[in-house]
This record gives C-alpha cells, sequence and structure tokens, in this order.
C-alpha cells in the first residue's frame, strides 16, 4: 500500500478552497484590511460607557473577526491537506500571528464592558439595537468575576503567541516527523504504516496483520513517550494557569464555564457509563464467543465479526447512500448533501503529509467544509454521515444567525453528526435483508457505544485524573500517564477473556484530540442527545423534525444545554442517559437473538 502525494490526487476528490478565499491577491488584501482596521478598535478603549459606542465596537469587532475567521480556515486547510507543505505553514503562521496582535490590541473590549454596571449590562442585552449581541452580553455578565482588568487581559492575549505551542508540536509529530517500522503482511507484501493504512489494518479479518500493525503503531509512539510526555505536560500546565489565573476551582470548571454548561452534566455522564459498564463487558464477551477467541486482544476490537459483511464501497456509492438514508431530514436537507459533494466541500482521500482523521470546518459566509481519508470500509462511510452533519449544522446556523450568534459551541457540536449515523444504521437495517448483514449492522452500532460513549468517557476520566494530578502539584512522567491509562483500560476492557495488551497504555500518547482539553465527553453527550433525537425523528415525523431544525438553526444563540432542549432533550436530567443505554440493551438482545 502506498500513499499518494497531494498532486497524485485527482481534484474532484479535493475541497475548493477558491469558494473561501479565491487567490494569494485576495488574501494580501483580507491580511491588510486587519492591519489597518486594528487602529479602529482600539480607539473605543475608554469609550465603552454608552449605547451608542459599545455597538459601534461590537459591529467594528464583528467585522474584523469575520475577516480573521475566513483567513484562519482557510490557512488551516491547506495547512493540514500537507502539513509538511512550508508555504502553507507560513499561511497558518501568519494569520495566527495576525490573530494574536488583534486579541492583544482588542483585549481592552472585554474588561471594560465587565466594568460596568450590572443593570445597565442587563438593559443592553435587553435592547432590540443590540440583539445580535444579546447572548454575548449575557454571557459578560456570568462572566464578570472570571474576568481580569485590562492590563491582565492583555497579557493573557499575548501569551496566545505560545499557548498552543505543545499541540502544534504533537501534530508535526504526529502527522509528519513519526516514523513507523514497516513489516510483511500475510499476502507477503510489504506495509508502510500511516494512520490511514493503520485504521484499514485493523479491519483485516487476518489477526496477525492487525497484532503486526498494532505493534509497529504503538512500539512508534513508545519510542517518543518521553517527547509526547512533555508535549502533554505542557498542554495541561497551560490550563492549570490559565484556569487558577481567572479564579475557576478546576480546569474542569473552567473548561465547562466557557461553553456555559454545568460541570454537573460531566458529573452525570461519568456516574452512568461507570454504572453501566457491565454491559461494554457484557458485549466484548459476544464479540470474543462470536469470533471463535479463547482470548479478545485490543487488536481484535475493531475487526467486523461477521465475515463478508463490510460495507466497503466507492466514495461516490458511499455519498448516494448516506443521501438516501438521511430522507426522514427532509429534501432541503438532502438538496444540500447533493450540492456538497458535487461542488468540492470535501477532501476525499489520504495523501503523504495530510492531517490524519476527519473533520468538518467552516467560517461565516462561506459554506462548510469536510477533511476526510477516505477508506472503502463501513465506518468510513459512517464518518461522511457524521461529518456532513456537522456541516448541515454549520450551514443552518450561519443561515439563521447574525455572526454574533452563529457559531455553536462544541459541546452541542456532536449531536447532528451522530443523528445521521443513528439514522444511517437505522435506513440499512430496514433496508437489510440478509441475516448476516443484519447481525453486522447491530454489532457496528454497538461498536459505536464502545467507541462513542464508553470510550470517549474513558479518555475524559484520563483528561480529568491528569489535570487533578497536575493540579496538586505531582508530577506527569511518562510512567504515571502511561500507569493511569493502563488502569483505566483495564476497568472498560474488563472480564478474564479479555486481555490489555501491555503496549495499549501507550494510547493515550495518540490522542489529537487531548490537546483541547475536556473535548472528547462531547461525543458521549452527543451520542446519548442524538440516539433521543434520531428515535424522536423516525417515531413523531415532521413535528419531531421542526424541533430538530430548529435545534440546528440556533447557532450559538444560548446555553447549549438550553438549545438541546428545543430538540427535547434535557441533559440535566438522567432520562436521557437512561434512554440511551436501553437502545444498547435493545441492540444487544436483538444481537444475541440473530
Amino acid at each position: 500500500m502506498q500513499v499518494k502525494s497531494r498532486d497524485e490526487i485527482d481534484e474532484k476528490y479535493t475541497w475548493k478552497t477558491e469558494d473561501m478565499i479565491p487567490g494569494k491577491d485576495e488574501w494580501d488584501a483580507l491580511y491588510d484590511s486587519v492591519k489597518k482596521g486594528i487602529p479602529e478598535i482600539v480607539a473605543f478603549s475608554g469609550r465603552l460607557k454608552d449605547k451608542k459606542s459599545i455597538l459601534e465596537c461590537l459591529e467594528a469587532t464583528t467585522k474584523y473577526e469575520d475577516i480573521l475567521g475566513r483567513m484562519f480556515c482557510y490557512a488551516h486547510m491547506k495547512r493540514d491537506q500537507d502539513v509538511g507543505n512550508s508555504e502553507n505553514k507560513a499561511l497558518y503562521d501568519s494569520v495566527k500571528n495576525l490573530y494574536i496582535g488583534y486579541a492583544e490590541k482588542t483585549s481592552f473590549v472585554t474588561p471594560q464592558l465587565s466594568a460596568l454596571d450590572e443593570d445597565f449590562l442587563r438593559e443592553l442585552a435587553l435592547d432590540k439595537d443590540l440583539a445580535d449581541y444579546s447572548y454575548f452580553l449575557e454571557k459578560i455578565i456570568k462572566d464578570k468575576k472570571h474576568t481580569l482588568g485590562e492590563k491582565e487581559e492583555r497579557i493573557l492575549a499575548m501569551t496566545g503567541l505560545f499557548s498552543s505551542a505543545s499541540q502544534e508540536a504533537f501534530s508535526m509529530l504526529n502527522n509528519a516527523d513519526i516514523r513507523f517500522e514497516p513489516f510483511i503482511d500475510s499476502k507477503g507484501e510489504e506495509i508502510k504504516l500511516s494512520h490511514g493504512v493503520y485504521s484499514l489494518m485493523m479491519q483485516s479479518p487476518c489477526r496477525e496483520d492487525r497484532k503486526k500493525a498494532f505493534e509497529s503503531m504503538y512500539h512508534a509512539f513508545e519510542s517518543n513517550i518521553n517527547t509526547i510526555s512533555a508535549l502533554y505536560n505542557g498542554n495541561v500546565q497551560k490550563n492549570v494557569f490559565y484556569s487558577r489565573v481567572r479564579g475557576f476551582d478546576s480546569c474542569l470548571a473552567a473548561a465547562t464555564h466557557g461553553e456555559d454548561v454545568p460541570t454537573a452534566v460531566y458529573d452525570r455522564l461519568s456516574a452512568c457509563v461507570d454504572a453501566n459498564v457491565s454491559k461494554l463487558h457484557e458485549y466484548l464477551g459476544y464479540r470474543r464467543e462470536k469470533m471463535g477467541l479463547d482470548e479478545l486482544h485490543m487488536y481484535d476490537l475493531h475487526v467486523p465479526i461477521v465475515e463478508g459483511t463490510e460495507m466497503g464501497m466507492d466514495y461516490e456509492d458511499a455519498c448516494e447512500l448516506v443521501v438516501k438514508a438521511l430522507a426522514p431530514l427532509g429534501e432541503e436537507y438532502c438538496a444540500l448533501l447533493r450540492k456538497a459533494f458535487a461542488e468540492r466541500w470535501v477532501d476525499v482521500y489520504e495523501n503523504k503529509g495530510k492531517r490524519s482523521g476527519a473533520y468538518s470546518t467552516g467560517c461565516y459566509g462561506c459554506h462548510p467544509y469536510v477533511l476526510l481519508n477516505y477508506q472503502r470500509t463501513t465506518h468510513d462511510v459512517f464518518t461522511i454521515a457524521h461529518e456532513m452533519g456537522h456541516s448541515m449544522h454549520t450551514y443552518f446556523s450561519n443561515e439563521n444567525q447574525p455572526m454574533p450568534k452563529a457559531d455553536y459551541t462544541i459541546f452541542v457540536a456532536e449531536v447532528a453528526s451522530t443523528v445521521n449515523e443513528t439514522l444511517l444504521l437505522n435506513y440499512l437495517l430496514e433496508n437489510c435483508k440478509d441475516k448476516k448483514q443484519k447481525e453486522f449492522l447491530l454489532s457496528y452500532m454497538l461498536d459505536m457505544f464502545r467507541t462513542t460513549v464508553f470510550r470517549q468517557t474513558q479518555f475524559a476520566q484520563f483528561e480529568y485524573e491528569a489535570h487533578s494530578a497536575a493540579e496538586r502539584g505531582e508530577a506527569l512522567t511518562p510512567e504515571f500517564l502511561n500507569d493511569l491509562y493502563y488502569k483505566l483500560n483495564c476497568k472498560y476492557y474488563g472480564g478474564d477473556k479479555v486481555v490489555n495488551d501491555d503496549l495499549i497504555k501507550y494510547e493515550w500518547s495518540r490522542i489529537p484530540h487531548f490537546y483541547t482539553a475536556f473535548y472528547v465527553y462531547k461525543y458521549a453527550t452527543g451520542l446519548i442527545s442524538a440516539v433521543c433525537i434520531a428515535a424522536d425523528i423516525l417515531e413523531k415525523g415532521e413535528s419531531a423534525l421542526a424541533d430538530y431544525m430548529k435545534f440546528l438553526s440556533a447557532g450559538g444563540s444560548m446555553p447549549p444545554v438550553e438549545i438541546l432542549k428545543l430538540a427535547g432533550v434535557d441533559l440535566t436530567t438522567d432520562e436521557p442517559f437512561e434512554k440511551a443505554m436501553k437502545v444498547m440493551d435493545k441492540y444487544l438482545e436483538e444481537l444475541k437473538a440473530l
């Protein structure tokens, strides 16, 4: 297996970045406009005392943050399509530095607004002339006790010059510099491992091939464990610093406050998953028996348990399948999907230097984009549905909200993507005539529960324990991090027939999301919410769809927990968690019955 270079990929399978910024001349013009516009905003410093000045200042910051958002999105897309391309990296670095300079110069806005009388701020939040900024002003009021003085806020803004250094260094190591030992597979072919090839190898029916790929992957991270531990420690210490400077009790409290989410939601998820970990053990026992194994190893978790049912298909066929499966979301939604596939919103295939994984991204005033590393696997078909869920959420939010209210938080970001996956699974089950295929699909959904609810909660607990240790002043040594992760892995992958291979203790070191602290638990709450929403859409039809479209169109116009309530999900109660676990039970019982 050889990974192609970027210029060997057919253009129709690459994203059309010109829709965002046509070329270098336009990029330079935008850059200059922001440089020239910064003094316009700085001139408001000391004048934010009356409605007129406040409105004019907020409109000016919206204007330039719109431009910066477009430039930043464009630059990180260019960088991610080939992280080894120095020109793309220079583009990204230039806009990052511009944004940091902008943030430093305009850092007076929030502290000066925060210093205003609370009653006056409430009046502004209710004023129809400032309707676009009502939620922003409400958060200013909530953030008062965590907002520092103007001088301190400016210093904090300047730390942006280096605050992401750990994350960026890990990204370069993970995507460009790390080297995997090649191996000979069962067909006598040399396998040169990459992240995309590893994903494919983990689904190979040949156990020895899976084992060799597993060992090649984790030995590479083992050989870099001191460097990666230092990078992760630096990232955690950064989070501790910011949380303490702003007067939060913990890094978790700081992270959830930033998205206006109660920490009780995180605690409720962790408690619920811990209470139901036996369901995961039961499924793992079934998987081991179905695969005919005496012991289940970590490299046996991703291969389909039913042979001959892998839904590998060409990319175009996968796109058509996704459109058909998402028909319950309405004609407008499906028409947008077809437009996205036809008009190069998607960067499809892996190439040398391309960022691993998949994501959706976008900016206000332009359609969203999706990065894939598509392989002919069932997982990758579901990934198309998943990422397009993100993109459609972005599209409808941008279409229905003014820019200050369009950007939804990460907390709700995984809901729309997982609704799509759930509807795709339902479509496939309904149209499945073959018993083995149905068994495969049910096991696929159970694996989604395993990887999205249980695995992401495991990751979240690792993050929490690592940050808590750092907050107590304990050293995050490679040994500490490896032992912590291994203990958690043993808890989740328990049972006397499951082997927690020693190399799995290094798994934490290859997770990019750990550099965005307390992100991963939202995958779990997203699936739990999505299961409830998809069930309502399928059962109630138009009324539930109308509620869901309200959710998609709400952007970031109110607290995310309240936005979810628009779609009928209340994560402040036990109901959605209990409902999700009952769905998992249902799938497992159906699978056993087959």
